[in-house]
């Protein structure tokens, strides 16, 4: 099948690689431009970008797809689109919003050629739509998750369903570890009705149940200690890697990347209850958490024994 695919992080990547692998004619390639990385902030290119190049395969790195905002250079990406005569699209974390003349450009599959451009979004629709559905999910402790692949339209993640698979969740999961396995399962997927074209299937999404998964700001990152422990150490878990969760200590601010409840012992919100080489406990709203992986400023993350031998900390202390 000819394809044209659009994506960005390593999870789109993985996507790629997956319909690479399984012999489809990937004719062009759009990603975000280069962007500012490392200490010396050198133009890096993006996953899916640097895949493609490997590849041999077209790549277009557009700031814009609106006509609006850059006629000339819109213009010529949607030239491009058209002259590459696809089947289909494929999008999976592009992070930019595509109009309506791009949606239409494919040939289209599935019944009656309605299937034109597909997206892979990481969480069972509709709750989740929105740009950080892993994060926001284990935020809110939901007990499953999973993949929908959606057939696009002019919303924000509106569009009609071509399939959907679940999973449980047992508490563990960080972003970067759930965001691996979500990546595997919707290449999976996307390979297995790519396969079967003339099988696919397009449900509305139900109307109810619609949550929206907002973007994810640094200044989310800081704990308040006025929350239960359950909800603190969920978002340790959703805040790794980004923007990592925070408090401060004596005017230094310390990220703890792990974290497990300690609900046996009590105290005022944000006080350190106990010191060990096993963790630091920190009392919150209801419960404790024990940190147990901890980091400084200037430093790497550490072990709370090894952390405490370069900036110790004493019970009746406090974080904020």
């Amino acid at each position: 099948m000819r394809i044209i695919f659009a994506g960005t992080p390593p999870f789109a990547a993985r996507a790629l690689q997956a319909l690479i692998a399984a012999g489809h004619d990937i004719c062009l390639v759009l990603s975000q431009p280069d962007r500012p990385s490392g200490r010396g902030m050198r133009l890096t290119p993006s996953a899916v970008k640097v895949l493609a190049t490997e590849n041999a395969i077209p790549v277009q790195t557009p700031k814009t797809l609106s006509l609006k905002k850059a006629p000339e250079e819109a213009s010529a990406i949607h030239d491009l689109l058209r002259a590459a005569q696809a089947d289909v699209m494929v999008v999976a974390a592009y992070g930019m919003l595509l109009p309506e003349a791009v949606l239409n450009i494919p040939k289209g599959i599935g019944p009656d050629n309605a299937v034109k451009c597909i997206n892979i979004h990481a969480s069972l629709l509709p709750r989740w739509r929105g740009a950080a559905p892993i994060t926001r999910a284990i935020e809110a402790g939901d007990s499953s998750f999973g993949v929908t692949l959606m057939k696009m339209d002019v919303g924000l993640d509106t569009g009609p369903m071509l399939s959907q698979e679940s999973f449980p969740l047992d508490g563990t999961e960080t972003t970067t570890s759930l965001t691996e396995k979500v990546a595997d399962l919707g290449a999976d997927m996307l390979v297995r009705l790519l396969g079967s074209p003339e099988s696919i299937t397009i449900t509305p999404q139900p109307e109810n149940n619609v949550t929206y998964a907002h973007k994810v700001t640094k200044d989310e990152g800081r704990i308040d200690f006025a929350q239960t422990a359950e909800q603190i150490e969920r978002k340790i878990r959703a805040f790794s890697p980004f923007p990592s969760a925070f408090a401060e200590h004596n005017g230094t601010l310390i990220k703890i990347w792990q974290a497990d409840l300690d609900n046996g012992i009590s105290g005022q919100p944000g006080e350190i209850l106990n010191v060990d080489k096993s963790g630091v406990t920190i009392a919150c709203a209801q419960g404790a958490i024990r940190a147990t992986l901890l980091q400084r400023p200037g430093k790497p993350k550490m072990p709370a024994q090894s952390f405490l031998q370069g900036y110790p900390l004493k019970v009746g202390e406090f974080f904020k």
